[in-house]
């Protein structure tokens, strides 16, 4: 095989480790490019290019997470990673582990990481790497990246997400969810929701939010009861998709825009948390973004018509 061919043929492997690593699809594919231009300039074919590319997309990410966690720090508001629509490595072998590793809850709680712990973490929960490939990828000893584990299965065994199983009893549940939303139908999404659910969004100071938190079965349905309606209105329509491996759906304007996605969490036949992703900026790899402060000015004008 070419060196082009090999790359290409580990491509989505990189890809899904610099996300998980970083949080970013724009950060991870631009990790994934630095990485292949490393493996076109080495003079050498390693011996495992598996190995090779995985160390280095691992080294450059933890790179970038370092920087990044200072503008993370300063963020406005919530911070959720970029909306992943679809994972492009599949393993059936480790399909599990690779679903909720993606989920944004999953990935918020890695955010409570180290970058070398989550890098370590990463390769060897999800990935099932060896603890002789992490140290090469991290620059460590194997002795220290297994004490990196042990500290980063700590951290994550307190907050580590669960989901429901049966994929298609989340989507009944998801389905039934957006008709309600569509209906604004307050009691229907009430009956959806668990009692201490939670609502949040990630606009970065950049979008109109609903709220930046809202707790509460009554609240969050009155409050998507009641907001949802008001955009269909205004020619705003959804299209059902999962994102990050849990049901959701992206929200566009009427010229077929993007303004923001929203995704479920979904245990026990109800929904646990709704999220929200309206920064333009963490919505640009899926389409087109539209202006969501003209379509909320748009809502405001509709609101003081008189029926």
């Amino acid at each position: 095989m070419s060196k082009v061919e090999e790359f290409e043929e580990l491509r989505p492997l990189l890809f899904s480790i610099a996300y998980r690593i970083l949080g970013s699809v724009s950060e991870a594919e631009d990790a994934v490019q630095e990485t292949w231009l490393r493996f076109d300039g080495s003079a050498t074919r390693p011996t495992s290019t598996k190995a090779f590319l995985s160390a280095a997309v691992t080294r450059i990410s933890i790179d970038v997470l370092r920087s990044a966690r200072v503008r993370r720090e300063e963020y406005m508001g919530p911070w959720f990673p970029e909306p992943l629509l679809r994972d492009p490595y599949q393993d059936p072998a480790r399909a599990v582990e690779l679903a909720d590793s993606v989920s944004m809850a999953a990935l918020l709680l890695l955010e409570r990481l180290s970058p070398l712990e989550r890098a370590v973490f990463v390769l060897r929960e999800v990935f099932a790497f060896g603890f002789d490939e992490i140290a090469t990828a991290v620059g460590r000893s194997e002795a220290a990246c297994r004490q990196l584990l042990v500290r980063a299965r700590r951290h994550m065994e307190a907050g580590r997400p669960r989901f429901e199983a049966d994929r298609r009893e989340r989507q009944e549940l998801a389905t039934r969810f957006f008709d309600a939303l569509t209906d604004g139908d307050v009691g229907g999404l009430r009956n959806l929701l668990a009692a201490d659910v939670r609502l949040v969004g990630d606009g970065g100071g950049k979008a109109p939010q609903l709220a930046k938190a809202v707790v509460g079965a009554e609240k969050v349905a009155r409050l998507l009861g009641t907001a949802f309606p008001w955009l269909f209105r205004v020619d705003v329509s959804f299209e059902p998709h999962e994102v990050n491996g849990q049901p959701g759906a992206i929200f566009h304007d009427r010229d077929g825009k993007v303004l923001h996605t929203l995704a479920l969490d979904v245990l026990d036949g109800r929904i646990q948390t709704v999220r929200t992703v309206s920064n333009p900026d963490k919505l640009g790899h899926l389409g087109p973004v539209g202006d969501v402060w003209a379509v909320d000015r748009e809502v405001r004008q509709a609101r003081r018509r008189p029926n």
